[in-house]
């Protein structure tokens, strides 16, 4: 990556989907999807969801939907960040990016799934729960063994507020 890359973030658009496939197969231990799946991520969840570019390459990049019976609380399926682009702060800024956007202007929390041994993604969520000065909390929500038939370590559900746009405003 040059030393000081022009960082476009933006909604994903139906032809980014192999491009955030394989940014995610480079991305372990994040669960690869089928490029099906990262095809209507970047589709029909682009609302909901950001692409983080650099000279035309996917470098970042986070998935997510609004919950149908919770329409106040967006939930966040991936985070990816390309190995390079590491280190800059790249995760926090696409997750505020998409909370300023229209589609989230009723949003109030945040939840996400986490392993126990992902401490990248703990450290960017309790970062964000801390910049909105709003509570974290946490419970295993999908158990190993019950679950996932012990093919995948639980997922503690986290959840991230109450926040609102004043918050939001004051973090982009």
């Amino acid at each position: 990556m040059p030393a000081s890359p022009e960082i476009k973030l933006r909604a994903p658009t139906l032809e980014d989907g192999m491009s955030v496939f394989r940014l995610i197969k480079r991305c372990p231990p994040l669960d690869t999807n089928s490029s099906y799946c990262n095809i209507l991520q970047t589709s029909h969840f682009a609302s909901t969801s950001v692409a983080a570019e650099v000279d035309g390459q996917v470098l970042g990049f986070i998935s997510g939907y609004l919950l149908p019976d919770r329409p106040d609380t967006l939930f966040i399926w991936q985070v990816a960040v390309d190995e390079e682009a590491r280190g800059i702060g790249l995760a926090s800024r696409m997750l505020i990016n998409l909370l300023t956007r229209s589609a989230c202007s009723q949003v109030s929390y945040l939840e996400t799934t986490i392993t126990q041994d992902n401490i990248p993604s703990w450290r960017l969520f309790k970062g964000i729960a801390k910049r909105l000065s709003t509570e974290l909390q946490s419970a295993i929500w999908l158990e190993k063994d019950a679950h996932f038939d012990g093919q995948h370590d639980s997922e503690a559900l986290v959840r991230i507020g109450p926040f609102n746009t004043d918050q939001i405003r004051d973090l982009s």
